[in-house]
């Protein structure tokens, strides 16, 4: 596997280094070769070096693991429970040597051992577990409750194969498996005795138990979660909390007498069904055999996760009515909105519980995280698929729904409108449950994931709900771990910040302020410079090596690595790089910046219109990369199967940034976040948290443009038809038509026809309409990027104001605000006024 040139070292902490840890390593990675792997040294290979290693090294985590869990039992601290469907944790050998301190010692031992440490970190992939920005915060955000001494343990879904593996062939998006585990995985314990049963389907029987009613659910499936743990280490290795994934199968694996009677494939047809629901993130729900796996898979890791919370809490406190004071469960998103009605049931069916207390328990349990304010990501299911599949979870519903209903009656009497706004029934699409709805009812706290977006959530897709539940909804910004995004991701900005701020800036991301007081020393310019200069060389390598493209270092490395979606504005990018290459073939002679694009991310595999922008940006870029007239000052570069590792890479080595999201469609972002802490200057709306960015590092030193949220509505209910501006941007004009007419496909002239017609008649998310002013401010971009002091003095003040945007901060938030539970302390940034 291609990955991150082998000259990349780590930063180090400047201390001589422990002989007697040097050689206690060696002795127990040579241990590990033998008693686990059972081979001599002489006959390993690096795939058997780097397990041995890992394993090394997890044993002296699993101490603090087990030390740090016991005491927080024998306290009876309150522990947090986050329930998310993605954990993109990336590769975690090097994360955890640099949270542990141990780095160094481990460098130096594998180095006498013959072992280089990074030839080492590349045999570990990247662990399937997530896709984009949702997987990445949890993994943030596990790593931050270590940080900060919360007890915690993230519940999600062990993946087999993940969302998959991108090849790029012809210009084209192909799917393949991503098979992280086939060489197992050291980082896990796989826990064989902690088993529940996930049941499904059947009917409901409802019985009187002394002279009480009570409900009976006789399944007609189960399937069995197995739970794996894997630990999260926090910073300096103080505290260890753990990952626990479920892995389904079936408690029957193998019918003996359907194999007898000769179905083979027949008598393993219900493990098949159960391994299912763990195979692939995001199945392709286009089919309804799709969308019943996806409720499937959202009801299997929430049951299996509330079964273990619960009996965690049962064992530690003996009974449940003070489950809220001792347990606060986070939902991520939408995906595991059943928890409201699961929960109930639990209560209620298993425990006996009366409706009011139960409901009261599980309201003061449950908080929501809101991700998004797109209608379909806000998840329906109909009514129909809901009751097969879990027909007591659909009458607890309906129960909340009507006690929820009768609140809003008496808020708005009579007011039908409004009753159907906060029904968690939507009657009027063929009824379907509405789990944004449910997961918004059955909590206390619902936040969105920064200021805008949390105000919008009031405005718009919340707007009845927010009016029947006041003072429900509050703003926690998303944040990113320092640790990786800067220590480990970019070692030389990282010891050039020591050397200006102190070793203790690794501990205390607050001290990055002093570095304000070098805006204007021409000596530490040439330094953070050289410094961002070492990584685009390394990034330049790299993409030599995988796409045989050379590119210039010292060309301006622009960067749009995300999720390939039409609101995250990749078109705009592209289209922006077709209308620059066309000015440079008008006029060569003119003073271009030199300028690389480089494209990263994903297009779910059923979003066509998605794929066939990647396909877009393969085809301008042959064009592009290989026409000598415009003599090398335009690149673009698609990189295939972006994931964390990639990241690592990419973003230290970003000029600019650029989050170009339709305004009021991005809730937060956190790439935005990685790329501004590295030293790139962001080129953006007013979206997400690119306005408490702007904040932060001052108006001066970002590149706004475009239409605000209000704008964007406002257009949108004029029209979507963009013909007019079309016309009076003659240079847009000219970029579709080469694109529609068969410029950068002369084999297949129509190809990008539904993209022109889109941009010309159909402008949902304002390509067109934002064009010229995107154009404007990429200028304005290059003229700063000519002042070298400008755009060194904007580039450093990113990184100086960076620090409120460490997710330790927005843990530590969480925990006052929404969980009630004490944390370690951690300095954190004000946020500062605009300032220049």
């Amino acid at each position: 596997m291609t990955d991150q040139p082998s000259q990349r070292s780590f930063v180090s902490t400047g201390q001589p280094v422990d002989e007697l840890a040097v050689a206690e390593i060696k002795s127990d990675v040579l241990a590990k070769l033998r008693l686990a792997i059972g081979k001599e040294a002489s006959q390993a290979t690096q795939q058997d070096w780097y397990h041995a290693a890992a394993l090394t090294l997890r044993d002296r985590i699993v101490h603090r693991w087990l030390t740090a869990d016991k005491e927080s039992y024998d306290a009876g601290r309150k522990r947090v429970y986050y329930l998310s469907l993605e954990f993109l944790i990336g590769r975690l050998f090097t994360d955890a040597l640099n949270n542990m301190g141990l780095m160094k010692v481990f460098e130096t031992a594998l180095g006498d051992l013959g072992v280089g440490l990074m030839d080492l970190r590349k045999c570990e992939p990247d662990a399937a577990l997530g896709n984009g920005g949702l997987g990445r915060l949890a993994a943030c955000f596990m790593e931050s409750m270590s940080t900060v001494q919360i007890p915690a343990i993230g519940y999600g879904i062990r993946y087999d194969f993940g969302l998959f593996r991108q090849v790029i062939v012809d210009g084209w998006q192909h799917e393949y498996p991503d098979v992280w585990l086939s060489f197992g995985n050291p980082w896990e314990f796989q826990r064989p005795e902690v088993v529940y049963h996930v049941h499904f389907g059947g009917g409901v029987e409802h019985v009187d138990d002394k002279g009480r009613a009570r409900a009976v659910w006789h399944p007609g499936e189960t399937v069995q979660a197995v739970a794996y743990d894997t630990p999260i280490v926090g910073w300096r290795g103080q505290h260890v909390n753990a990952l626990r994934l479920w892995s389904a199968r079936s408690p029957d694996p193998l019918k003996l007498d359907v194999f007898n009677s000769g179905d083979y494939l027949g008598a393993s047809a219900e493990e098949a069904r159960a391994e299912a629901i763990c195979k692939f993130l995001y199945p392709n729900d286009e089919s309804p055999a799709g969308r019943e796996l996806r409720l499937r898979q959202e009801y299997f890791f929430v049951s299996a996760s509330l079964q273990d919370l619960v009996k965690r809490h049962l064992g530690s406190d003996g009974q449940l009515r003070s489950l809220s004071q001792k347990a606060a469960v986070q939902l991520n998103d939408t995906h595991p909105s059943l928890a409201v009605a699961e929960l109930m049931r639990i209560l209620i069916d298993l425990h006996n519980f009366r409706w009011d207390e139960a409901w009261k328990i599980t309201v003061a349990t449950l908080s929501y995280t809101n991700h998004t304010l797109l209608p379909e990501a806000l998840e329906t299911w109909p009514v129909e698929l809901f009751e097969r599949l879990l027909p007591r979870h659909l009458e607890i519903i309906y129960r909340i729904n009507a006690q929820h209903l009768a609140l809003a009656e008496q808020r708005a009497p009579g007011d039908i409108d409004y009753r159907a706004s906060v029904s968690l029934i939507d009657e009027k699409s063929g009824r379907r449950v509405r789990m944004g709805q449910l997961a918004f009812v059955g909590s206390h706290r619902i936040n969105g994931v920064s200021a805008m977006h949390s105000d919008l959530m009031k405005e718009t897709v919340f707007h009845d709900l927010n009016h029947l539940y006041p003072g429900r909804i509050t703003n926690k910004t998303n944040g990113i771990t320092f640790r990786r995004w800067l220590t480990l991701a970019n070692p030389k900005l990282t010891s050039l910040l020591r050397e200006a701020c102190g070793d203790a800036i690794v501990d205390d991301p607050t001290l990055l302020s002093s570095l304000e007081s070098y805006v204007a020393d021409g000596a530490f310019h040439q330094k953070f410079r050289a410094a961002k200069h070492h990584n685009k060389v390394q990034l330049a390598r790299l993409i030599g090596e995988r796409m045989n493209i050379r590119l210039d270092p010292s060309a301006l490395f622009d960067v749009q690595i995300k999720r390939i979606h039409e609101y995250k504005r990749q078109l705009l990018n592209i289209i922006e790089a077709v209308a620059l290459y066309q000015d440079i073939k008008d006029d060569p002679q003119a003073n271009w910046v030199p300028r690389v694009k480089i494209f990263a991310g994903k297009a779910a595999a059923s979003y066509r219109y998605a794929k066939l922008i990647i396909k877009l940006i393969n085809d301008v870029a042959e064009v592009v990369n290989n026409d000598p007239a415009i003599d090398g000052r335009l690149k673009v570069v698609f990189m295939a199967d972006y994931n964390v590792s990639l990241a690592e890479t990419i973003i230290p080595a970003a000029d600019l940034s650029e989050q170009i999201s339709t305004a009021g469609m991005e809730a937060s972002g956190t790439g935005n976040m990685k790329l501004a802490l590295n030293g790139a200057i962001t080129i953006g709306t007013l979206d997400g948290a690119n306005i408490e960015i702007r904040d932060n590092v001052g108006a001066d030193n970002i590149a706004i443009f475009g239409m605000e949220a209000g704008d964007v509505m406002l257009r949108r209910k004029q029209g979507l038809d963009a013909t007019d501006i079309i016309h009076r941007s003659p240079r847009l004009a000219r970029a579709i038509d080469a694109i529609a007419t068969g410029a950068f496909s002369p084999g297949e002239p129509g190809r990008f026809e539904p993209i022109a017609h889109a941009l010309r008649h159909l402008d949902h998310y304002m390509v067109s309409a934002d064009f010229d002013s995107y154009y404007a401010a990429q200028r304005g971009v290059d003229a700063r990027w000519q002042s070298e002091p400008a755009w060194t003095r904007a580039s450093i003040l990113n990184v100086a104001r960076m620090a409120w945007f460490s997710s330790d901060r927005t843990i530590r938030e969480y925990a006052d605000d929404i969980w009630n539970v004490p944390t370690g302390p951690v300095a954190a940034a004000p946020v500062h006024a605009q300032r220049a």
